[in-house]
């Protein structure tokens, strides 16, 4: 299992240059935005524009912070308006965001469709992390805070911890925990 620390992360420009966005992981380590194949990002969203397009990459978005926002994707208007309510759409569609009131942060997951599968799940309570065969699991604190049980090992907002096949622990959460896992389809 590695600890993930928001505090150690360096914010780096949007893939179109119209904002900044901090990375929480992403496999293979030290990949970019043109060759990941998966990503997990935190980012702060302070006007309406287009969404950078990521050709065979499938999307989940979660606004963590303000307003929300209306997406339109391929011409169809989706309002992603209430907090921790995930949102997942193709990354390589036209996707306008227009702010519903002002900034926003959202927490956003990336996937290269032909290598690997996502599923964000938002947790409020105690919940058993044991990634099988194949898969990751990326708990991120999105609100409060989470323990870790065998370690007793606190994650304060936007900590996250990283667990490989064979890792498991329960996360005893106090706030708002996103719950990512990501399967590797040459694995299964």
């Amino acid at each position: 299992m590695q600890l993930l620390r928001a505090q150690g992360r360096t914010p780096a420009p949007w893939k179109n240059g119209g904002g900044v966005t901090s990375e929480v992981a992403a496999h293979p380590g030290g990949a970019r935005t043109d060759d990941f194949v998966w990503r997990v990002s935190i980012a702060d969203v302070a006007r309406s524009g287009p969404f950078s397009v990521f050709e065979g990459v499938d999307r989940i978005i979660t606004v963590v912070d303000g307003p929300g926002m209306a997406l339109t994707v391929d011409g169809a208007r989706h309002v992603v308006a209430d907090p921790y309510e995930p949102f997942a759409f193709a990354g390589d569609s036209d996707t306008q965001c227009e702010l519903l009131g002002g900034p926003i942060v959202d927490f956003n997951v990336m996937v290269r469709r032909a290598d690997a599968s996502a599923q964000v799940r938002i947790v409020r309570d105690r919940v058993t992390v044991r990634p099988e065969a194949g898969t990751r699991v990326l708990a991120v604190v999105l609100q409060g805070a989470a323990t870790l049980g065998r370690k007793s090992v606190r994650l304060d907002h936007l900590d996250a911890a990283l667990f490989a096949a064979g890792d498991a622990d329960d996360i005893d959460v106090d706030g708002v925990l996103a719950v990512v896992t990501v399967a590797d389809h040459d694995s299964n």
